[in-house]
């Protein structure tokens, strides 16, 4: 379920967002057609259509690097950490500029893919702030740099302590912000699955991250199943999970406790031991504290998955791709996933 629109969240590492028009050189000729195949004839099958070149990327004008920071280096190193997952995704630095702002940079990059049939390369910019560490692509501020998901990381590997899966080493780590009563949720845990499967390495934790506001039920679950792990460890959490996402329609203000505890029984607990737990401060602390973990890495919407501290909204994203940046990550990282 989406909070507000994190359109340029969700896409940097596929595409950042346009921002057109950026600047008034940025327009590039249309390229020259492709040379006529030969026309068919009735004793020969018809020549296949030639696939349109891509176009050349246009002139860097030198009059456009008017900042002093980033650099053209560092900027390439960034899409590099994002992008390079993609062999097909082409980039040119086209533009740095200053702006009003002391050290707030503007970078304009032209990006194509191979083999697409596009007439020019697609125009896409976001602002670099005066640390250097950070940008703001739309309504997004994100991290930035040559390993622009450390921080996220490390952050993730000390602080993210909900219930765990999967290897014991933190060296490929996934963690999910979700929501027990969110469609979206339910819908992409066999995608977890999956990729628990196809990286058997990776170390997974489930971080809870009720959205209290559209959905009523969701805290409560989210209580509930923060005392199942603390009283019947990880594994009993998951069969609780995995009960509760199979019955989620029944997540409604009046049969949501009965749907509880037999999610509870499922697990091998004392629904009325949970319940008791569930209702004590501290279990309200546990999720509060889960839900600023998630605020402060950027999540607004569930759900949410960081690879190695790198986000993306988990959905929407075709499972090769998501495959592909696994693996992607984890070789930057130095991480092996065979």
């Amino acid at each position: 379920m989406q909070l507000r629109s994190s359109l340029a969240l969700a896409t940097l590492g596929i595409a950042l967002l346009p921002l057109s028009p950026l600047f008034g050189q940025e327009q590039t000729p249309p390229s020259a057609p492709s040379p006529a195949a030969p026309a068919a004839t009735a004793q020969t099958p018809e020549a296949p259509k030639p696939v349109p070149a891509p176009p050349a990327f246009p002139l860097v004008d030198r009059a456009n690097f008017t900042a002093t920071s980033p650099t053209v280096d560092e900027v390439n190193a960034f899409l590099k950490a994002f992008w390079g997952y993609d062999p097909n995704r082409l980039w040119q630095v086209q533009a740095i500029l200053k702006t009003q702002v002391q050290g707030l940079s503007r970078v304009v990059v032209l990006i194509e893919e191979k083999g697409a049939a596009q007439q020019q390369p697609q125009s896409l910019g976001f602002f670099v702030l005066p640390d250097g560490a950070h940008l703001i692509a739309g309504e997004e501020v994100m991290p930035f740099g040559a390993d622009p998901f450390a921080a996220n990381r490390k952050l993730l590997q000390s602080t993210a302590d909900g219930p765990a899966k999967g290897a014991a080493s933190k060296a490929l780590e996934f963690v999910e912000f979700s929501d027990f009563q969110c469609p979206h949720c339910k819908e992409a845990q066999p995608t977890i699955d999956k990729l628990l499967k196809d990286f058997p390495g990776a170390h997974f934790v489930y971080e809870n991250f009720p959205l209290a506001a559209v959905h009523s039920e969701a805290t409560k679950a989210a209580q509930y199943g923060v005392c199942v792990a603390k009283q019947g460890g990880s594994e009993a959490f998951y069969k609780f999970a995995d009960n509760v996402f199979t019955n989620q329609e029944k997540l409604t203000p009046t049969t949501s406790t009965d749907t509880l505890s037999v999610a509870v029984t499922a697990a091998g607990q004392d629904p009325a031991k949970i319940a008791t737990c569930a209702a004590a401060p501290e279990t309200k602390t546990a999720i509060d504290a889960s839900t600023q973990l998630g605020r402060d890495l950027g999540v607004n919407q569930t759900p949410f998955l960081f690879i190695n501290g790198r986000g993306l909204p988990l959905g929407g994203v075709p499972y090769d791709t998501l495959k592909q940046m696994v693996a992607y990550q984890a070789q930057l990282d130095g991480v092996p996933t065979q």
